[in-house]
Parts: structure tokens; C-alpha cells; sequence
């Protein structure tokens, strides 16, 4: 009982430090050291625990997200992403402009972060009501849907890589898994969803008039989606040459190739050579494209650095034998019990990153307890970390002013789109469990 008020504790200020705006970088290492000195970690111990919690942290993921933001960053200011966005709207055509929004939230979605993807596709989302006359939430609501299920579900997002290198999950398997679960999610949560919110209609902005794009000349189709995708290909290559390709050179070629450091490696060289090189961008705009994402990740890496602190005091201070124990007095499986300690977190806490980098600390041990699967524990946890987004959330308020939405309009159709995708991808994981696990 002891163990859980410590933790419990140590959530709770942690909770309310980001309730006051404390850095997550600061308050999670705040919370880290004295919490595991109160589990009974001698001061030495805690200080070789926060040296592993770094060094095992950044080893797995800091070189996958680097270069994700970086190839992220090149599809973004070569115009690729917008390019990408057009092209699936003008082949799918107005009378199908909910899918084509929803391919193109899931196609963005995939190397650029949640940020970023809203703010490219906000003109676009504009454009399309204006020509349409539809209400802007019928588009809006596919678009965000896509977005943000990529971002809880698929690496090279900060939270997937992270759960992935904490669990010692299989990235492939990983996002695989990922994939068949978010068709049906951003199915849901947004087409069909979005037709039950015809009520809500509220007063577009005069945002965006007269512009559909910021790039006058954007590079081609084909190049755009191929470079976007390519790590993507890659990765599910090498799953496939380990399950059916027997021991030799071309499996070895094919799981180097899909390994996601090096594929992520070759896409961002992609990038610059057919984005950047080719159409004429100097080297020195190229590196400030490759500087900026880099500075803009660096803080996301610095989170996640000091959530790798947290999770290895929980781990080195014995307490995943406890944890696996209330589980089991609660007669949970170790994954909904997963989803239901991210969920509350997320709630509580707001940010969906800081919510996975606690919560995979506190049920992290269960994978070598219970025998759960570590790729459905790392989406488990990743559902988890968008229900029920609420005013402690800065997307929940992103939405509500571009959209010209009241509190209420954006609990109605925000909130419950995130929580539907949760929902959703809860009931897939415990289906796939019972397929996979």
C-alpha cells in the first residue's frame, strides 16, 4: 500500500506542476528523483538509475525521431506535403471530399506531427468549405481524425518510438499492428462521425481566402508520395522478409534496409536530393530546413529523455511485481488495465506525450510479468493517450479557434472524435490479442 501512495503521489505533483506550466522536462525529473529516494533507492543507486534511464531512453529513439522531424521538415517546405494533400482531393473528387480529406490527414499524418499537419491542411480544409459549401466540421473532422491517430498510433511519432524502445517491442510488428488499427478508428472517427455533426455549423473565419497554397510551384506527385512513404515500405518490407524469406543475403539486405534508423536515413537523403537538390534549393536552405527541425524536436526529445528517468526509477525500485499484482487482484488483462492508467493520466495531465512517458513506466513491467504483447501494450498505451481531450489540452484550444467554435461545439465534436478513436483502438487491440497474442 505504501509502494501505490508513493506513486500516487508522485503522479499527482507531477499533475499539478503541469497544471502550472512547469516545464514537463523539469517536473518529471522532480518528480523521478524524490520518488524513487521514498521507494527506498539509495542516493547512489538513484543516480545509476538516472544515468541508464537516459542512456537506454535515447540509444533507441533519439536518431528515429531526429530524423523524422527532418524528413517531416523537407516535405513541409518543399510544398511535397501540400502536394500530396491536392493530388488525392482533385483524383477522389468533391463528391468523395471526406475521404480524400481522411487519405490525406492519414498520408501527412504518417512523417509530419500533429502540429504541423493541422497547420499545412488548415488552408486546404478552408479552401475546400468555400468551393463546397459544406459545413467546414464535415471536412475538418476527417482531417484531425487521421492526424491525430497517426500520432498515437504510428512510429516515427515521439510516443510510438518511445513505448516501442521502453517495451522492447518490434517496430515492424509495431506499426503494422498500427495500421490495421487506425483504418477502422479514422473510419469512424471521421467520416462517419462527422455526418453526426451536421448540427454543429458554426461561422467560418475569413482565414485563407483566395489561397488553396503557399508553394507556387510544388514538386511532383509521384516523387512526393513515394519519399513520404518510403520508410513506411521499407519497414513493412523487412517484416515480410522475416516471416518468409529463408537466411541469406537478400533477407539480410532487406532487414538492414527496413531497419527504422536506416530507412528513415534513406528517406530523409531522398528528401533533400529530389525535394531539396533538384528543384534548385541551395545547400544552405537545406541545412536550415534539416537546423529548424532539429531545434524544434530537441525539447519533444528532452520529455521523452526525462520520461525515460521516470520509467527506470519505477523499474529499478521493484515495484513492477506490485503492479502486476494489482492487476491480477484486479482480474484485468494487463492491456486494458494499460489503456485505463493512460487514459486517467491523460485526462488529469492533458499532454497525450507526457501522459504515455508516466503511464509506461507504471505498466511496463506487466509485459515481463503477465507475457502481454510488448507491440499491443505500446498501442494499448497509445489509445489510451488521446481520450477525452479536454481545456488542459493545447489541441483541444488550437481547434476551437480555427473552427469559430464555442466551449461546448468543441466538447462535442473534438473531444468526442479523440475519444472515439480511443475507444476504437481499445476494441482492436483486445481484438488482435485474441488473433495475435
Amino acid at each position: 500500500m505504501v509502494t501505490f501512495l508513493i506513486i500516487a503521489a508522485a503522479i499527482a505533483v507531477q499533475i499539478f506542476l503541469t497544471a502550472r506550466k512547469v516545464s514537463p522536462f523539469l517536473s518529471l525529473l522532480l518528480t523521478a528523483i524524490p520518488m524513487g529516494l521514498l521507494l527506498g533507492m539509495s542516493p547512489q543507486e538513484l543516480l545509476k538509475t538516472i544515468d541508464h534511464g537516459v542512456g537506454s531512453t535515447l540509444a533507441g529513439l533519439a536518431l528515429v525521431i531526429i530524423l523524422g522531424a527532418v524528413l517531416g521538415k523537407v516535405l513541409e517546405e518543399s510544398g511535397a506535403a501540400e502536394k500530396i494533400a491536392t493530388t488525392l482531393v482533385a483524383t477522389l473528387g468533391l463528391r468523395n471530399i471526406q475521404w480524400a480529406l481522411l487519405l490525406t490527414g492519414f498520408m501527412v499524418g504518417i512523417p509530419l506531427y500533429f502540429n504541423a499537419g493541422f497547420i499545412i491542411l488548415i488552408p486546404l480544409i478552408f479552401s475546400l468549405a468555400r468551393r463546397t459549401g459544406l459545413p467546414i466540421l464535415q471536412l475538418a473532422i476527417p482531417t484531425v481524425a487521421s492526424l491525430s491517430t497517426t500520432h498515437c498510433f504510428l512510429p516515427p511519432h515521439p510516443g510510438p518510438v518511445f513505448l516501442v524502445n521502453t517495451f522492447g517491442a518490434d517496430m515492424g510488428h509495431t506499426l503494422m499492428y498500427g495500421v490495421v488499427l487506425a483504418i477502422p478508428a479514422v473510419v469512424i472517427a471521421g467520416p462517419w462521425l462527422a455526418r453526426r455533426m451536421k448540427a454543429i455549423n458554426p461561422p467560418m473565419l475569413e482565414l485563407f481566402a483566395g489561397s488553396t497554397t503557399s508553394h507556387q510551384s510544388p514538386p511532383g506527385a509521384w516523387s512526393s508520395f513515394l519519399i513520404a512513404l518510403s520508410p513506411i515500405w521499407l519497414i513493412g518490407l523487412s517484416v515480410l522478409a522475416d516471416g518468409v524469406l529463408p537466411k541469406g543475403i537478400l533477407r539480410e539486405t532487406l532487414m538492414f534496409l527496413g531497419n527504422p534508423t536506416i530507412a528513415l536515413l534513406l528517406a530523409t537523403v531522398a528528401a533533400f536530393y529530389w525535394l531539396g537538390y533538384r528543384r534548385g534549393a541551395a545547400l544552405e536552405t537545406q541545412t536550415r530546413w534539416l537546423n529548424a527541425a532539429i531545434s524544434g524536436i530537441s525539447v519533444i526529445l528532452l520529455i521523452i529523455t526525462a520520461g525515460g528517468v521516470f520509467k527506470q526509477v519505477l523499474v529499478d525500485s521493484g515495484v513492477g511485481a506490485t503492479i502486476a499484482e494489482l492487476s491480477r487482484t484486479w482480474q484485468m488483462t494487463p492491456l486494458l488495465f494499460a489503456w485505463i492508467a493512460t487514459a486517467l493520466l491523460r485526462v488529469m495531465i492533458g499532454s497525450s506525450t507526457v501522459a504515455v512517458l508516466t503511464a509506461a513506466g507504471v505498466v511496463g513491467p506487466l509485459i515481463a510479468t503477465t507475457g502481454a504483447s510488448p507491440e499491443l501494450m505500446v498501442l494499448a498505451v497509445g489509445c489510451g493517450s488521446v481520450f477525452g481531450s479536454h481545456v488542459n489540452d493545447s489541441a483541444f484550444w488550437m481547434f476551437k479557434e480555427f473552427f469559430n467554435l464555442s466551449m461546448k461545439q468543441t466538447f462535442l465534436s473534438w473531444t468526442v472524435m479523440e475519444t472515439t478513436i480511443s475507444l476504437i483502438g481499445l476494441a482492436g487491440v483486445l481484438l488482435l490479442n485474441m488473433v495475435v497474442g
